[in-house]
């Protein structure tokens, strides 16, 4: 069975305001506090950041109680120096990013000027095992058409500075900015990749291979692909329906590289746009048929996920448990739709923000 593992970033909130904060460096140092040998939670690129990750799980089940742990950990951690922590993408308040203190953030800032300063914005990678680089990089050729629909289930970021950007997944556009980030070409082979990777270094545009930010990469220190299309989602119960799916993903995509099926050759622009109507619409309208590249009612690619996975999530004992998550996500929405909705109901973004909260240790 692959194990999984789960990073999220929580933007950390006043509880009563609802307004970033800039106290991650606190919260980090009150949970090495509380537990000296503690590498649960780290500073991100801003202040206004905490990210944790889970160990690695074999069982969905156990990665669900992690994640619910971890959060429940952060915001205790939060709450001794009276803030909040709450998984949304994106801030709902208007925000003035602080960014965190260190060489190399300091060097993002100066190589990427107001591009960095405008990344303010919380994601969940998902780590799944592979047997080799080689077996990756299969992996991460057959999967490239598939990363927009997890966009989509994910999606939680529909506002920024005080406005509906008209997006369910902004903070994938946010992260686009990036001059490393987005889908990538058919790499074909574990040379070819680290090959195109050191390349990239060379040209001095990227610091090094750490900021290599493809939808999906190997991950340079564990034996990992690590996959950073979705959101940071509301729920923890999505965050591992999208665990799910992705270790479904790999291991059907490394099944079809033993088999000697070849990966669908979609080209780079389709994909940023499959990516693009992923993060416009979320699961409200049409997505790009992962096969076809055609327009297709969101619930039917959802769907089609499920049966490319199907063999994977039965042998695994998921799927059951994916059917139930995904006709309940269908029916509630995303994210995106539960901000929107919250924000009908409490009249104000501060109170988007006070529920979410709550929503966020649930």
């Amino acid at each position: 069975m692959r194990t999984v593992g789960v990073e999220e970033e929580l933007l950390l909130v006043d509880p009563d305001s609802g307004e970033p904060r800039a106290v991650s460096a606190a919260v980090v140092a009150r949970a090495a506090e509380d537990d000296p040998g503690q590498d649960v939670f780290e500073k991100e690129l801003f202040g206004q950041m905490l990210e944790f990750a889970t160990q690695p799980q074999s069982e969905m089940v156990d990665l669900g109680a992690e994640i619910v742990r971890c959060r429940k950990e952060a915001a205790r951690h939060a709450g001794e120096i009276g803030c909040a922590v709450a998984a949304l993408a994106t801030s709902p308040l208007p925000v003035s990013p602080s960014i965190t203190v260190n060489e190399r953030y300091q060097w993002m800032a100066e190589r990427y000027g107001i591009a960095s300063r405008g990344q303010l914005a919380c994601g969940c990678h998902v780590h799944v095992s592979v047997e080799s680089d080689e077996e990756g990089v299969a992996v991460l050729d057959r999967i490239r058409p598939w990363l927009p629909v997890l966009c989509a289930i994910s999606a939680n970021s529909p506002y920024w500075q005080g406005l509906d950007t008209g997006y369910d997944s902004y903070r994938s556009r946010v992260w686009g900015r990036w001059p490393s980030a987005g889908p990538a070409e058919l790499f074909g082979s574990a040379e070819r990749y680290h090959r195109l990777v050191a390349d990239m270094v060379a040209t001095g545009v990227i610091l090094d291979e750490a900021m290599a930010y493809f939808d999906a990469r190997l991950c340079a220190h564990f034996p990992t692909v690590e996959i950073r299309v979705a959101d940071v989602c509301l729920c923890a119960d999505t965050a591992v329906l999208v665990a799910t799916l992705v270790r479904a993903l790999v291991e059907t995509a490394a099944r079809d590289w033993r088999a000697g099926r070849a990966p669908l050759d979609h080209s780079v622009s389709l994909l940023r746009l499959a990516a693009w109507q992923a993060a416009r619409s979320g699961l409200g309208q049409d997505l790009l048929d992962p096969t076809t590249m055609r327009p297709r009612p969101a619930a039917d690619v959802v769907r089609s996920l499920l049966e490319h996975t199907g063999d994977a999530l039965i042998e695994s004992g998921d799927a059951a448990r994916v059917e139930g998550a995904v006709t309940e996500l269908l029916s509630r929405g995303n994210g995106a739709r539960e901000q929107r909705v919250l924000m009908e109901r409490t009249g104000s973004l501060q109170g988007v923000v006070t529920e979410c909260v709550q929503r966020t240790l649930a």
